[in-house]
């Protein structure tokens, strides 16, 4: 609900922009985590942990993997904007059940909001527009944590986070265009736990997007 709450929020000041260009984008796809180390204290559960978890490779899916952002151009080939991605990253099974858990899941995404900055470049007699970006920001997921002693739930303000992209763009009109790029997030995460205890975890994803943008 807060995204959803909050991508209204930028779609309203989208047209108020007093930049040279706003540019309003949607995307989605697919996206795979890398194995990290996740480590804290469960008190009223498994006691301290610490160990090397999997994740369940995400399919290409609107649903689990999106996000939004809304760009200013200052020119033609440099802008900023702000970034929201959520991205459904949940334990494989085999981790669940070799470190006596119920259930480790980032149910509601990392929910990464970034401030970036961006660069593009116009080929001479092409449609096709080379973009990279990067920016740093906050992870707010909603935390799962269930190790038959009760669950933990909720969204949290976790750590920082980076993110980093690469693409390219197709305009399909006046003010639409869409695009084709690669996205990848580093979030530090320090999450509590019922009882008092608390979570670790670092999170390295990598996503396919593809998506659409409306300039104003």
């Amino acid at each position: 609900m807060r995204f959803i709450l909050t991508s209204l929020f930028f779609a309203t000041i989208a047209p108020f922009s007093a930049f040279a260009q706003a540019e309003l984008s949607f995307y989605g796809g697919m996206q795979s985590a890398r194995s990290a180390i996740v480590s804290g204290n469960d008190p009223a559960g498994i006691g301290a942990f610490s160990f090397d978890s999997g994740w369940k490779e995400q399919p290409f899916d609107f649903t689990r993997n999106f996000g939004l952002r809304l760009t200013w151009w200052r020119n033609d080939d440099f802008g900023w904007g702000i970034d929201m991605s959520h991205a459904e990253t949940k334990a494989s099974d085999s981790t669940l059940s070799a470190n006596g858990l119920n259930r480790l899941v980032l149910s509601d995404g990392l929910n990464l909001v970034t401030l970036n900055t961006y660069r593009r470049w116009r080929p001479a007699g092409r449609l096709l527009r080379p973009y990279v970006g990067a920016g740093v920001g906050l992870a707010v997921p909603n935390i799962e944590f269930d190790s038959g002693s009760g669950l933990t739930t909720g969204h949290q303000l976790t750590g920082p986070a980076i993110q980093w992209l690469a693409g390219a763009s197709i305009p399909v009109g006046d003010r639409l265009s869409v695009f084709g790029e690669y996205r990848g997030s580093l979030a530090a995460n320090s999450a509590d736990l019922l009882g008092g205890g608390n979570l670790n975890a670092s999170i390295l994803t990598n996503a396919l997007n593809v998506g659409v943008s409306l300039g104003f």
